[in-house]
């Protein structure tokens, strides 16, 4: 009979953030593993919160959310199964940079700290490997979509313009930048009523740059 243990190593075995770990290694992982399942609407942890888990997620969706001076939610990452997630929290040491929200019935293990500690010690290969990937991670958790999706037209740009090629279609920027279509779109259209950026079929091209690398949080441009 197959346990939720026995699902949850196949899923590490194939995670491209433990890629390198022996199977004694991912079986210790997911044998001091927690397993929690969250309704609806639940809040796995607080923006602010200091949460030493490493979580992964078996199935379900969440979203990964901040909320400004004036209330407004800044959907910030969509997450899916299979993902790791509180990277930053875990690794790091640092409080949340975002409230994360379970959008349907989810199910999660929590992967403790001083299990993975333990795995850090004794593989220091992918303890490299995984500070690259918290680096990832915190540019996806500390920076909003609009500030990501500035940094990729900067970063893109020949001149001040990025011609309309196949991965310029809103659902590949939007998987680019680790968010949704509908997200994205909001984006665009406040970028362009400031002014920064102005779009059609063949191209986006850039207004101004400084105001968008402002934006981007990018400093110096």
């Amino acid at each position: 009979m197959t346990t939720n243990t026995d699902l949850f190593l196949k899923r590490l075995r194939a995670s491209e953030f433990l890629r390198g770990l022996d199977e004694g290694a991912l079986t210790q992982i997911a044998e001091s593993a927690a397993w929690k399942v969250y309704p609806p609407n639940a809040v796995i942890f607080w923006e602010g919160d200091n949460e030493s888990n490493l979580y992964f997620l078996q199935y379900g969706s969440l979203k990964a959310m901040k909320t400004s001076s004036d209330g407004r939610e800044q959907v910030l990452r969509f997450l899916y199964a299979g993902e790791v997630f509180n990277e930053v929290g875990a690794l790091a040491g640092k409080p949340n940079p975002a409230t994360a929200i379970a959008l349907e019935e989810s199910g999660v293990w929590l992967l403790p700290r001083y299990a993975l500690d333990k795995i850090l010690l004794e593989h220091p290969q992918v303890a490299l490997q995984i500070i690259e990937l918290v680096t990832l991670a915190a540019d996806l958790s500390l920076k909003t979509v609009e500030a990501r999706f500035a940094k990729l037209l900067i970063e893109f740009a020949e001149g001040d313009v990025i011609e309309r090629r196949r991965w310029t279609n809103q659902t590949e920027m939007a998987a680019r930048l680790g968010t949704v279509p509908d997200v994205l779109s909001r984006v665009i259209r406040e970028l362009t009523r400031a002014g920064l950026i102005e779009m059609d079929k063949q191209s986006i091209r850039i207004l101004d740059r400084a105001g968008l690398a402002e934006r981007a949080m990018i400093q110096g441009e």
